[in-house]
């Protein structure tokens, strides 16, 4: 189910990924064809960008400027939301990519990462189940569209010395009233820190191109968006450190690992130390073209709305150096190949969604109806160097799967009730057990809401069946272990209330999960036991707060989240009891108020948790009882501002390094960055 068809909420301001406000007036609508966007190109957008006279500096502006996404269109919103151009996120590393959440990674900056709190799947049918690096990846439902009264440029670029990098570009502009046009282009990539000689050799790199376009007919009965995008993500693997063993010492058993044999403050040498994989790349290939259109048939009360969205996804490992120097090899098996590992997963779909939506003050209301057309293919290579041979590891599944839903929402002054539901029915009625829906229902009165949310949903296709060079299992319909659906049914209660120059903000979610599948690692190495199902249903409760104060030039903004339920004693799910973050910082003009500056400090903290490990060659983490990461505090301090459409901040990350230990761990044996200096910009030109 796309993010667009799954959250209605028709009379909530939404807040857009990129931080956009919302606007008081309508939306202008411009239009020009492609070929005089590409024919304008950007220069002449940049040379002229600075020159401008005082009717033009009130005219042009981020005022003029605004965006829509797919979930306007969906809920015939007209009204669009200014670009963002406030400062408090522009430092913070964890708005930097397009998932926003607190994320378990491997330490650096585009490697292999995994959402830390819980959250329920939202998406049912046919999945790969390959998500490491989905928080790098664009959301095709996502994409932000502008309606533009003059062309507009948008322009980022950080760097980490000497560690981290990203670069961004885009360009749209409309004219007359029925045509914007734009595209996007993103780079990102990450230098090694650990095992290496030279802090220059590269880790990641990533490349994203993305082209759009929006159309609105003169009489206004018909819209379109539609986009396509083509990702290329590259990742060294290096496997963790391989760990020193030491004689242990009595007086010091903090410093030890589980098995007292380790010591942990030593394994921060970064360049010096020893990784386990030398010769191993993941990557992870993606494209998609997305077209979402609506015909208004009998005013706002009825609407025809179509979406077509095809999208590839291939993954890719290899590994051509398998063994250490004495010839012992790096991995536990070697099944295909004993010289090298090439193993790729290719996931296709084709999805039609049909439907009819309407919209009023107090009522709105969709229903749909989606075909699925999807294929799976699981291959590796095998034979001498070069390979050449490659190998279906299981017959390549195709299929066709249809779901039908609906949402419908209700308001009334501050009284507001939405509702969303989708089922993928099943010819058989054997096996009512194992069909996928989702239910979710949602009540607000003022600053007071609740939610419910039911759900059953398959296995991933990677979880049912795999097969490469280091592992195999096979839990499909019909083998010797199949797996079940997951279902899940949760209830989440939330308040938040202003209070002058108080924010407050309480949510608590109770959670319980039956059939949950999570990856696992052997208890006494770390490596891959497969996928496992729990037989056994798991109760999880959660609960945030969040305080902000805003006390005349000073800001304090802290947020914490405290979980119980996924501690050591849960075989399958891993949490940190308590995560929290806090910035601290005073904000106010200079120069006669042409500058906005912020300085302050900003804190991150988890509690000592066993995280996941992680295994490069399948892409997955792993559930383990060997290693606790600890509760290392990591503090930033940071100076940014904002000149007319300029913003920069200068930020030294990781200042406590060494305060109490020269490093922490991100996941086990894998070291986050140390203390180093970031700064970066953001420009944006309307004209």
């Amino acid at each position: 189910m796309s993010d667009s068809l799954l959250i209605p909420l028709p009379f909530s301001v939404l807040a857009s990924s990129s931080g956009s406000v919302p606007a008081q007036c309508r939306v202008r609508r411009g239009v020009v064809p492609a070929a005089l966007l590409l024919a304008a190109g950007l220069a002449p957008a940049l040379g002229h960008a600075q020159i401008l006279d005082d009717s033009t500096k009130v005219r042009y502006g981020a005022h003029t400027t605004f965006v829509l996404k797919e979930r306007d269109l969906l809920r015939e919103d007209t009204l669009g939301r200014m670009v963002d151009t406030t400062l408090t996120r522009l430092p913070q590393q964890r708005y930097w990519a397009h998932d926003t959440t607190f994320q378990q990674d491997l330490g650096n900056f585009g490697t292999a990462s995994r959402r830390l709190l819980w959250e329920p799947n939202l998406k049912l049918g046919a999945r790969p189940g390959r998500t490491v690096f989905d928080k790098y990846a664009r959301n095709a439902a996502d994409v932000p569209y502008y309606d533009t009264r003059s062309p507009y440029t948008f322009f980022r670029f950080h760097q980490g010395n000497p560690y981290e990098q990203i670069f961004e570009l885009s360009y749209a502009r409309s004219l007359k009233k029925h045509f914007n046009a734009g595209f996007a282009f993103e780079r990102f990539g990450a230098n090694k820190a650990v095992a290496v000689t030279n802090t220059k050799t590269g880790q990641v790199e990533h490349n994203n191109f993305l082209f759009f376009v929006r159309y609105d007919s003169p009489e206004g009965r018909y819209h379109a968006m539609a986009n396509f995008s083509t990702a290329r993500h590259r990742a060294a693997e290096q496997g963790g450190i391989i760990p020193r063993r030491l004689t242990p010492d009595p007086e010091n058993q903090d410093d030890y690992d589980e098995n007292g044999n380790i010591i942990l403050s030593q394994l921060f040498d970064y360049q010096r130390e020893t990784v386990r994989l030398v010769g191993a790349i993941n990557r992870d290939d993606r494209d998609e073209v997305r077209l979402a259109h609506t015909y208004r048939l009998l005013g706002r009360g009825l609407t025809a709305f179509h979406i077509i969205d095809w999208s590839r996804q291939q993954n890719k490992y290899t590994d051509d150096k398998l063994t250490f120097d004495d010839g012992t090899s790096r991995y536990d098996k070697r099944l295909q190949n004993l010289a090298i590992t090439d193993d790729r997963a290719e996931f296709r779909q084709l999805e039609n969604t049909l439907g009819v939506m309407g919209n009023s003050r107090s009522v709105a209301y969709r229903l749909y109806g989606r075909q699925r057309t999807y294929s799976w293919r699981n291959q590796y290579r095998t034979g001498v160097v070069p390979l050449t041979e490659e190998v279906d590891a299981f017959p390549r599944e195709t299929g066709t799967q249809l779901f039908v839903g609906g949402t419908a929402a209700f308001r009334y002054k501050q009284f507001a009730i939405e509702t969303v539901g989708e089922i993928k029915p099943t010819a058989d009625l054997t096996n009512l057990a194992n069909t996928e829906y989702l239910l979710r229902g949602n009540a607000r009165l003022g600053p007071l809401s609740g939610e419910i949310l039911f759900s059953s949903y398959a296995p991933t296709l990677t979880e049912q069946r795999f097969s490469g060079n280091h592992y195999i299992w096979d839990h499909t319909a019909g083998s010797a272990a199949p797996f079940e659906n997951t279902n899940v049914q949760q209830v989440r209660v939330r308040a938040a209330q202003q209070l002058g120059k108080h924010y407050l903000e309480a949510v608590g979610t109770v959670a319980n999960i039956q059939n949950l599948i999570y990856y696992s690692a052997r208890p006494d190495a770390f490596q891959v036991a497969g996928p496992q199902q729990l037989g056994t249903s798991r109760q999880l409760t959660t609960l945030m707060a969040r305080y902000r104060l805003t006390w005349g030039k000073f800001v304090a903004d802290n947020q914490a989240t405290y979980t119980l339920g996924a501690g050591d004693d849960n075989p399958g799910l891993r949490i940190p009891t308590l995560v929290g973050e806090s910035r601290v910082y005073y904000q106010g003009y200079l120069f006669k108020k042409a500058l906005l500056g912020q300085a302050g400090v900003q804190a991150y903290f988890h509690s000592r948790w066993k995280a996941y490990d992680y295994s490069p060659s399948i892409q997955q983490f792993l559930v383990q009882d060997r290693f606790t990461v600890r509760n290392t505090p990591v503090a930033d301090v940071f100076v940014s501002g904002d000149i007319g459409s300029l913003g920069v901040f200068l930020k030294m990350a990781y200042i406590n390094q060494f305060l109490p230990q020269s490093g922490y761990f991100a996941t086990p044996y894998y070291a986050a960055l140390p203390r180093r200096f970031e700064f970066g910009i953001r420009w944006q030109f309307f004209n």
